[in-house]
């Protein structure tokens, strides 16, 4: 099961008291800020909930699942998200 953006935006308008529209724009400006934050190479934290950061990844050799024929990967960029306590406790229970 898993919880689309529709239900998420009634989600937070039911606990925060907030219209869904005001919900909907309160979680599209953490989206704004999550992608110029990891964009510029800065890691996002809410402590307790979640860290959110840009990894660099190295060029390296894979494989074509395909053909099995050997093919470069450029070095580039990942995201990496931990869980913070309250997520892990949550998850645990």
């Amino acid at each position: 099961m898993s919880v689309n953006r529709t239900e998420l935006v009634a989600a937070i308008a039911d606990k925060a008291s907030l219209t869904k529209v005001q919900a909907d724009a309160a979680l599209s400006a953490l989206q704004d800020v999550l992608v110029t934050s990891l964009s510029k190479g800065e890691t996002v934290k809410v402590t307790g909930l979640l860290s959110v950061e840009r990894v660099e990844r190295a060029a390296r050799t894979g494989r074509n699942p395909r053909t099995g024929e050997e093919i470069q990967i450029p070095a580039g960029y990942g995201v990496k998200i931990s869980a913070g306590s309250v997520l892990k406790s949550a998850v645990g229970k």
